[in-house]
This record gives C-alpha cells, sequence and structure tokens, in this order.
C-alpha cells in the first residue's frame, strides 16, 4: 500500500515539473508541424469557402453531377515508342540518337558477347557442371541501351536478369564465370547461387532472390543520394511479375512522395515464368500505373536498343535534375525458358518463339541497322562470332580449373570480431571433417 501511495505521488510531482517545462518539449514539434502545414499549404489549392470546386486535399477534380464509373480502358493503350523498324531503319530522324560508329559497335560486340557466354552457361548447367542458369536471351536491347545511358557511378539494383548491364560497366568474364561456378575468385566467396552477381567496384548492388525486394531498396537509396546533392540516379530493374508484389507498390509510392531521383526499369517480357500477362494483370501494361503514383512514365520497343537509350537518358537528365522518379516500360519477349529449371515448350507454342526469335530480335535488328549503313558486313560477324566465342570459353576453362573457397568463409563477413559460438561451430565442423575425411575432397578447396 505504501509503494501505490509513494507511485502516485512521484507520477504527480514529475507531471508538475513536464507541464512546468512544457515549452521545451513542445516548441521544436510544434514548429515542424507548422513547417509541414506551411509546405503542404504551397502544393495546394488556396482554399475558398465559397467556390464550388471540391476543397478536398487528396485530389485535384472538379464536381458532376451524373453517376458514372471510369472504365479500365479509358485510353486507347500507351503508345510504345520506338526509334527503329524491325529491318533497323530509323523512323524519324530527329530521334536518332547519332552515336559514333564505335560505340554503336560496342553496343553490337556486348550483346552478342552476353549471347555467346548465355550460350556456353547454360549447356554449361545442362551437363552438369553448374547448379543454375537464367539466359538473356531476347532481351539484350534492354540491358544495353539502358546501360549505355547512365553514368558508371549511378546505382543499379537488378533483379536477375540484367547481366548485360554489368557486362557493359566493364565486369569481366572472367567474374561471371566465377560467380557461377562458386569458385575462389568469386567476389561473392560462393554464398550465392549462380546468376547473383554483384559489384561494388561497378555500383551494381548484389541480386538477391525474392522478388521485388529491390524495389523499395532502390527509393530508399535514391533518397539518400538526393539528401547528399550528389549528381547520381539510381536505376532499379524488374519483370511485369514482380509489379505485382506489395513491394513494388511500396518502392512506387516512396518515390514519388519523397521525390527520389530513380529510375524503375521494367522489363516486360510477356512471361512471369508460366503465367502470361493477360493473368498477371487486367490494366494497360506496368507503364499505365506510373499516373496513379504521380510518376512520369512511357512505353517503348524494347528490342530497339537506340529507343531504349533515348528513353534511359532523357529519364536520368531529368531525374536528377528535377527529383523525381520515372517509370520506364520496356516490351520485349523473353525467348529463353525462365531458367533451366522451366520449360517453357509447357506453356507455350515453339512458333510463338520462333517468331521473336527470327523475325523481332534487338540482336539482328541493330545489325541490320549496321549492315546498312557500312559498319559490319558478313566476314566481320564470322570474324567477331568466333573471337567472343574463344574469350567466353578462355574464361570458362579457366574458372573449371580454379579451387573453390575455403570451408571458414562460411562463418566469416558476419561479424567484425568472431563471437564464440561461431568459433565452437567452426571447430565442430573441422572435427567433423577430418572424422568424415573420405567424404570431403578438400584438396578441391582453397586453404
Amino acid at each position: 500500500m505504501a509503494a501505490v501511495v509513494f507511485l502516485k505521488k512521484f507520477c504527480r510531482i514529475n507531471l508538475s515539473k513536464i507541464c512546468q517545462n512544457k515549452s521545451l518539449y513542445l516548441k521544436p514539434r510544434q514548429s515542424q508541424c507548422r513547417t509541414f502545414r506551411v509546405n503542404a499549404a504551397l502544393l495546394q489549392q488556396p482554399f475558398d469557402s465559397a467556390d464550388e470546386k471540391p476543397q478536398f486535399p487528396g485530389a485535384s477534380a472538379e464536381f458532376v453531377d451524373s453517376l458514372e464509373f471510369i472504365q479500365p480502358n479509358v485510353i486507347s493503350g500507351i503508345p510504345v515508342y520506338r526509334v527503329m523498324d524491325r529491318q533497323g531503319q530509323i523512323i524519324n530522324p530527329a530521334e536518332d540518337p547519332k552515336l559514333p560508329k564505335e560505340e554503336v559497335l560496342n553496343f553490337y560486340k556486348k550483346m552478342t558477347l552476353l549471347n555467346t557466354m548465355d550460350r556456353i552457361l547454360y549447356e554449361s548447367q545442362r551437363q552438369g557442371r553448374i547448379s543454375f542458369y537464367m539466359t538473356n536471351y531476347g532481351e539484350e536491347g534492354t540491358h544495353i541501351g539502358s546501360a549505355a545511358a547512365l553514368k558508371p557511378t549511378d546505382l543499379v539494383f537488378g533483379q536477375y536478369r540484367e547481366a548485360g548491364v554489368l557486362l557493359y560497366r566493364g565486369f569481366p568474364l572472367d567474374l561471371f564465370m566465377a560467380q557461377c561456378y562458386a569458385n575462389a575468385d568469386d567476389l561473392g566467396k560462393g554464398r550465392q547461387m549462380p546468376v547473383h552477381y554483384g559489384s561494388k567496384e561497378h555500383n551494381f548492388v548484389t541480386i538477391s532472390s525474392p522478388l521485388a525486394t529491390q524495389i523499395p531498396q532502390a527509393a530508399g537509396a535514391a533518397y539518400a543520394l538526393k539528401r547528399e546533392n550528389a549528381d547520381h540516379a539510381v536505376i532499379c530493374y524488374f519483370g511485369e511479375g514482380a509489379a505485382s508484389e506489395g513491394d513494388a507498390h511500396a518502392g512506387f509510392n516512396f518515390a514519388a512522395t519523397l521525390e527520389c531521383p530513380v529510375i524503375f526499369f521494367c522489363r516486360n517480357n510477356g512471361y512471369a515464368i508460366s503465367t502470361p500477362t493477360n493473368e498477371q494483370y487486367r490494366g494497360d501494361g506496368i507503364a499505365a500505373r506510373g499516373p496513379g503514383y504521380g510518376m512520369m512514365s512511357i512505353r517503348v520497343d524494347g528490342n530497339d536498343v537506340f529507343a531504349v537509350y533515348n528513353a534511359t537518358k532523357e529519364a536520368r537528365r531529368r531525374a536528377t535534375a528535377e527529383n523525381q522518379p520515372f517509370l520506364i516500360e520496356a516490351m520485349t519477349y523473353r525467348i529463353g525458358h525462365h531458367s533451366t529449371s522451366d520449360d517453357s515448350s509447357a506453356y507455350r507454342s515453339v512458333d510463338e518463339v520462333n517468331y521473336w526469335d527470327k523475325q523481332d530480335h534487338p540482336i539482328s535488328r541493330l545489325r541490320q541497322h549496321m549492315v546498312s549503313r557500312g559498319w559490319w558486313d558478313e566476314e566481320q560477324e564470322k570474324a567477331w562470332r568466333k573471337q567472343s566465342r574463344k574469350r567466353v570459353m578462355e574464361a570458362f576453362e579457366q574458372a573449371e580449373r580454379r579451387l573453390k573457397p575455403s570451408p571458414d568463409l562460411m562463418f566469416t563477413d558476419v561479424y567484425h570480431e568472431m563471437p564464440p559460438n561461431l568459433h565452437r561451430q567452426r571447430e565442430d565442423m573441422w572435427r567433423h571433417v577430418k572424422q568424415h575425411r573420405e567424404q570431403y575432397p578438400l584438396e578441391q578447396y582453397d586453404k
């Protein structure tokens, strides 16, 4: 009972002190609220109670006196921006990026080198040499066109099918192979499954398997760059299937309301694994969602490397100059299986795949453009194909010969100083390995 009486007296005394000094506690908060309200008022129309216009703060609109629901097809469809036709001819000379010959040749060589690497690593997985792989067939234009429009200092958040972006930035074939083989040269020290690349040197954030987690992360990174007043942008790649995740909503909304310099780049390749777009959404694709979040949006032909380049370059310029997010939907087609764990023949026809492979491929479109300008011919094609395959095979063979990372690396890089429980676990592991030496080929592992 005495304790209860004491507690009541204590609370009364401290409450009175807080009240006496309330100005010390409330003034900063009141000041913050006042600043917020002033800033918010600047973004809204002046309030006039006599005006018959809606005064609701959540939307700008007019009153109507007829009941009508807005149809989902209120517009006929967002157009697809392109620069070249399917034969590689420039449609509107004003939209030609007028890139020098050397840069266009670099586009083509990077796209075809990626294609060659894909074929060799895909076959490597089928032969049991690596555990998993994902090809980029048919989407090379989205990678190279967007990567070329960025600055090397811009931060990249990928999903898992953007190897071309990293290749364009100078990530060597040796390290692509090292990551897929999880050998001692792997920057990730063998801890990730294949195609989960990352490079601090190339400002490419390491891929993570959970779908769409990179979208809100990209918004946060862009907000940090904005706070630093850095002339950098963030680009975030994802597929149309990932756009159905809740993380996409969170990332889009944060980026718009916080006015972040980020480019959301959607590769709409027709399928989210086996789910076609007509089962993935009912609206007009992904670009149509941008205005609902208050984002500038555009839809481009992802098989036209120049269209992708132009759109990304302008989005990057405006994102950094105006501190606002942009949404690019690149329409393309995934020619390969979703991954080596997928058989796409179960849900789409061979004729469908052949059309995109033979009639509307980003590599063949760019090649036709170069040939028409006298920049490329059949002899150059044969020589480059032979040279690129040799380069990939050399990196492939070197990766196979390298040792695996040291087993000790399983216990590092989590804590600055290894705690006692991890020390015990490492000792237990080595004790087990020595006891069953015949089961563990340690000669294949780095010391």
